[in-house]
């Protein structure tokens, strides 16, 4: 079966000729490696001008990635467009009674995130020229518009996601058939760029050996707004 991933960015965007920051960028391209060859990502619900620029970051990205299409349409449009009912879309919810499970994957083929379960904002920082990178705390229920529309929900554990982990999550149990508590996890990982300089992420991550699945670029970009911030 093949699944569909279907992100309805939830953020105002700002009125400039490329309004998605540089870190929603890194995630949502990291999205249509996540969800694999045989996947589909639907980015839905982007200005006009955040859709030109995500198409254009996504094109160059390699064949063995999920296809994909961005829309300026909302999810339920998209929905009606093309027919499918939301009694095949799961809405991926901190709030949901029940977890995700690979049997999940005989009932659904379409999986709903709403830029709901973890978000890069500012960063503060220490005078050790260490960083905690500060996601919603508490979370915000960014869930509740997509929550009150009806869809089915699941959720993926009590610890908050970045958008990308919770897809790459999801992908793991409905896909590849792993139990949710059988994938490896570290919370709270501290990314280390040298002996002076650390920033400590709020979230869950899946992990490679002893290293958290980051997207492509984010170590980088970290560390970037690291050291802008030390700029006077």
């Amino acid at each position: 079966m093949t699944f569909t991933y279907v992100i309805e960015h939830m953020e105002e965007d700002e009125m400039t000729p490329k309004s998605l920051p540089p870190w929603v960028e890194l995630e949502y391209a990291h999205m249509i490696t996540l969800a694999g060859i045989n996947g589909r990502v639907e980015f839905t619900h982007l200005s006009h001008n955040s859709s030109s620029s995500l198409d254009a970051r996504l094109a160059p990205i390699n064949k063995s990635a999920a296809s994909y299409q961005v829309h300026t349409q909302s999810v339920m449009e998209l929905l009606e467009q093309n027919n499918i009912s939301i009694s095949r879309v799961c809405l991926l919810d901190p709030k949901a009674q029940t977890a995700l499970a690979p049997e999940d994957g005989k009932i659904f083929d379409h999986f709903l995130f709403g830029g709901i379960l973890g978000e890069y904002t500012e960063a503060s920082y220490s005078s050790d020229y260490s960083g905690h990178w500060t996601g919603d705390d508490p979370p915000r229920d960014r869930t509740s518009e997509l929550r009150q529309l009806g869809f089915p929900s699941r959720h993926l554990g009590p610890m908050q996601m970045t958008t990308d982990t919770a897809l790459g999550v999801t992908k793991r149990v409905v896909d590849d058939k792993v139990q949710l508590n059988a994938i490896p996890y570290v919370d709270f990982p501290t990314i280390t760029f040298n002996a002076k300089e650390s920033v400590e992420m709020p979230f869950r991550y899946i992990v490679n050996g002893k290293e958290p699945i980051l997207p492509p670029g984010m170590r980088e970009l970290l560390h970037e707004d690291l050291n802008k911030s030390f700029d006077f």
